[in-house]
């Protein structure tokens, strides 16, 4: 493929296909190009958003942005910032990896995301990032109940179901108790959107803002832990977060389960069928069926959701 004569591969990371590579791995010269073909109105979005940040947080300088228009899609051309994608470095971690610095620096992004506020929750709409709450869900039991009577989990027993409407009000109850606050959440913070380098230990970039939103302060640490429960890297990374951020933190662990449950209610109902939602589907069962946030259906502590 090429971009205007310029060669171009597929990025890893991701599972939309619109991420490419411009220019020749022997160049210094090389940018990222984001095709929006799905959301075309959130190219815009995520260009404020990456200068918003820039300089507060790891991300690519924005190069260009360009709306759709004339049958052409939009697209966001940013640097292009060299390192490996955690995932990969945690499916095969080398015996130099420092898990114990790399934690503390993703702790470290997250209390810089969590210092930006917003008044209230909702989606980013605009060059101007205004935050809208048209179609926000305002309830998670409601949330829950659309994928009960349209989606994945009517296939669900009465059984299960009350279980998960116990578990969602467990949920409920744990951030009633904890911190209030709506700041910047990035969306989709797990590994496969975060590129570090090993020698030292740090974080690169931080991207993909494309779920980015104005939500709970323990959304981006629900994220991350959905599917990684190893503790070299959590206990480091939870402990420079709380350690960094303004504020109290109160039951960190347990209120990002809480937070997350509304992305795996979405991934366990929605179809169709693949790798990422079976996995949630499982981890969410679990839970529901424990009646504890913290249960883990796994033989290992970390799943990878490409599995």
């Amino acid at each position: 493929m090429d971009w205007f004569g310029t060669a171009m591969r597929p990025l890893a990371g991701g599972y939309s296909g619109e991420t490419f590579l411009v220019g020749d791995e022997h160049c210094d010269d090389q940018v990222v190009l984001r095709i929006y073909q799905r959301n075309p109105e959130r190219a815009v979005v995520d260009a404020s958003m990456l200068r918003l940040v820039n300089g507060i947080l790891p991300v690519p300088k924005v190069i260009d942005v360009r709306p759709s228009r004339d049958g052409h899609p939009a697209v966001l051309v940013t640097e292009y910032l060299s390192g490996m994608p955690l995932d990969r470095v945690l499916a095969d971690p080398p015996d130099t990896v420092d898990c114990n610095q790399l934690g503390h620096q993703l702790g470290n992004v997250l209390a810089r995301l969590s210092a930006i506020p917003f008044l209230q929750p909702g989606g980013f709409e605009g060059t101007e990032l205004n935050v809208s709450t048209t179609g926000w869900p305002g309830d998670l039991l409601d949330f829950a109940q659309i994928y009960r009577d349209t989606g994945r989990l009517a296939a669900w027993s009465d059984r299960d179901w009350e279980a998960l409407v116990g578990l969602i009000n467990l949920a409920a109850d744990s951030l009633d108790e904890g911190d209030p606050r709506t700041v910047l959440v990035h969306g989709d913070f797990n590994p496969k959107n975060i590129l570090v380098r090993l020698d030292p230990a740090e974080v690169v970039a931080l991207v993909d803002w494309e779920f980015a939103h104005a939500g709970s302060i323990y959304t981006d640490v629900g994220n991350f832990s959905r599917f990684e429960r190893d503790d070299t890297l959590l206990e480091p990374m939870i402990e420079a977060f709380v350690e960094a951020a303004p504020g109290q933190l109160p039951n960190l662990r347990e209120n990002g389960r809480a937070a997350d449950l509304w992305a795996l209610v979405e991934l366990a109902g929605g179809v169709p069928s693949n790798p990422v939602r079976e996995l949630a589907t499982e981890l969410l069962v679990a839970q529901a069926r424990a009646g504890d946030l913290e249960a883990w259906p796994f033989a290992e502590r970390r799943v990878s959701p490409r599995a």
